[in-house]
């Protein structure tokens, strides 16, 4: 028995537009990964204290992947882009089109877990430099 799944059929433009905001997201994702590294080694000493250094070193494990992680699926939006003139260019391929579309959504899924993964990730870190934070500004009314 054959399996069926449904795919939504978008027309190009709405491709075209799932691409540039994937894009787009990458790029600041990018850009906040640079600010994240940078807050990072200003808290470099804190974050070794040895109550949170094992959460500490996770987390930036986990940010350091997710950096190495980024360049292939900009690679595959960058790809899966170019590729939309299959779609658009008046030429019955319906094979090639359904690989498209199944790509898109394949994409869709992707960028969807990897933002997912990526919130995560910050939401640990700010937990871990909100605890520093605090522990700083405690030591500092003691004195």
């Amino acid at each position: 028995m054959k399996k069926f799944k449904y795919i939504e059929w978008l027309n190009a433009e709405e491709m075209h537009d799932d691409s540039t905001i994937w894009f787009s997201e990458l790029k600041f994702i990018r850009d906040e990964q640079f600010f994240l590294n940078n807050l990072v080694l200003s808290f470099t000493l804190q974050l070794m204290d040895s109550k949170i250094y094992e959460d500490s070193k996770a987390v930036i494990a986990r940010l350091q992947q997710a950096e190495k992680d980024i360049t292939p699926l900009f690679k595959k939006v960058q790809a899966h882009e170019n590729q939309l003139e299959i779609v658009v260019d008046d030429v019955d391929q319906l094979k090639m089109e359904k690989a498209y579309l199944e790509t898109h959504e394949e994409l869709k899924i992707d960028m969807n877990d990897y933002t997912q993964k990526y919130r995560e990730i910050k939401e640990q870190l700010f937990k871990l430099l909100t605890v520093i934070m605090k522990k700083d500004k405690q030591k500092r009314l003691l004195n």
